[in-house]
């Protein structure tokens, strides 16, 4: 049996009126929605509710499945205790997508989970679908930092595992839009915030889930989004599946945008298998990047596919390479992204070798094997990842972070022998506060220790 249908919701705590108090009014077109979603939702009689939510446990390179039997959560964290919701969860069902999952080599399963409590990613929906009389099983899904592709390819086992146990089911991906949509709201206001929600929008009105697949990572970053890892997930359950697409409402009152819509199964359509399209589009621009590639970048990468693929440093740089590589000594760092996300970034402030060539080849192996966040560089990533190479001025003092500009300006901190820098120009880093906060993070340096300032600039090569 395949999937009854799916449902994107929001999850803003001030939703509820116990919560609220008063405050949800203010958003009653996304209350309004989501009690017609439900309700409908109940006329589809599921016998199991699959919900992903960015607010379960959320692993890099792991997709976490809440173990056990089944799981208590309640509103008190938002000062209503008394808003409690118990689930049962489907163990069969779950089972079953990890045993899909394991077949097509996807890392999922129930370790490490921190906190058996249901977030309120999931008690949101759960309030309005408990009042509207779907008390069925659920299976909580977690989301993770692997690509749209690989979270559309988890949908797909989900979809699977229903029709393997016959089970009339409805997928519920809690999420909301942006978090920048104004100045006034609590996360501030960029650019980005409204063209991500008008893009996700139109995707959810017209059903072309490709959208949520393809869209571009940058923006999705600045744009602070929340939910489209889970919006990738139902899309992924709903592959092959005609639907019939219904936005709901889209509101963006506190400045986050809330987004509901309904997605009901009307029958199979083969044009709606995504997974081979995004393959290829992602191909594609990755080629066409590296096809741009300037020598910097090009020996990074050289620097990294040696070391990974034959296991020792690359002894002889490339004949063609610009006077400024091989004739100047600089700091320099490598930083790595796969899937829009970081894979790696490690570099040098000052110069420790005889030339800048030299100092890439040494940091873009660090950063594909020594970066203590993440774990090594697979041959298996090579072709997937993104380069680029800052080459760094001097770093000279300043007085005050009046002096520093977190779009011109790389930052160092600096607390006895304690130090912590930050490149300039990183998505989502907009002020000045959070780039020091940052850098004194990475720096380890307590937010009542005093600590002297630096700045520098870069030159990037992408």
């Amino acid at each position: 049996m395949p999937m009854l249908g799916a449902l994107i919701t929001p999850h803003p705590p001030v939703l509820l009126p116990e919560v609220g108090g008063g405050r949800e009014r203010e958003i009653s077109a996304t209350g309004n929605a989501l009690r017609e979603a439900a309700a409908e939702v109940a006329r589809w009689n599921p016998e199991v509710l699959i919900v992903a939510s960015p607010h379960t446990i959320l692993y890099g390179d792991y997709f976490h499945i809440a173990p056990g039997e089944g799981a208590v959560g309640s509103m008190a964290a938002f000062g209503a205790p008394q808003v409690r919701i118990a689930v049962s969860y489907d163990v069969p069902l779950r089972q079953a997508i990890l045993r899909q999952a394991e077949g097509v080599g996807l890392r999922a399963g129930t370790l490490g989970q921190r906190d058996p409590d249901l977030d309120h990613g999931v008690l949101i929906p759960l309030y309005f679908l408990r009042r509207a009389g779907v008390t069925c099983p659920i299976v909580r899904m977690g989301l993770s930092g692997f690509s749209a592709l690989d979270h559309y390819r988890l949908g797909q086992c989900v979809a699977n595992a229903v029709a393997e146990l016959g089970r009339r089911a409805v997928f519920v991906a809690s999420g909301d839009l942006s978090h920048k949509l104004k100045a006034d709201g609590p996360y501030g206001f960029a650019p980005e915030g409204p063209v991500f929600d008008e893009a996700v929008t139109r995707a959810m009105a017209s059903g072309n889930f490709l959208e949520f697949l393809t869209m571009d990572p940058t923006l999705c970053e600045r744009a602070a989004e929340c939910g489209l890892r889970a919006f990738q997930m139902m899309a992924g359950a709903l592959d092959g599946q005609a639907v019939r697409p219904r936005l709901l409402s889209h509101e963006g009152t506190f400045g986050v945008g809330y987004g509901v819509a309904l997605f009901p199964v009307t029958g199979q359509d083969d044009t709606r298998r995504y997974a081979a399209v995004c393959e290829r589009i992602q191909k594609e621009r990755l080629a066409a990047r590296r096809a741009k590639e300037d020598p910097w970048v090009r020996l990074a990468r050289l620097s990294l596919e040696t070391y990974v693929r034959q296991g020792h440093i690359l002894q002889t740089l490339p004949e063609d390479l610009p006077a400024e590589l091989t004739g100047q000594t600089a700091g320099a760092f490598v930083s790595l992204h796969k899937d829009g996300r970081l894979r790696g970034c490690i570099g040098t402030i000052v110069p420790t070798e005889e030339n800048v060539a030299k100092e890439i080849v040494q940091n873009a192996v660090s950063a594909g094997t020594r970066d203590p966040r993440f774990p090594p560089v697979r041959i298996d990533e090579l072709d997937r990842l993104e380069y680029s190479v800052d080459v760094l001025g001097k770093p000279e003092p300043v007085d005050s972070p009046a002096a520093l500009d977190p779009k011109r300006y790389g930052v160092i901190v600096t607390h006895g022998q304690k130090r912590g820098l930050l490149l300039p120009d990183l998505d989502g880093v907009d002020t000045v506060d959070e780039q020091l906060e940052i850098a004194r993070r990475k720096g380890g340096i307590r937010a009542e220790e005093p600590y002297t300032l630096q700045r520098f600039e870069v030159v990037r090569h992408l």
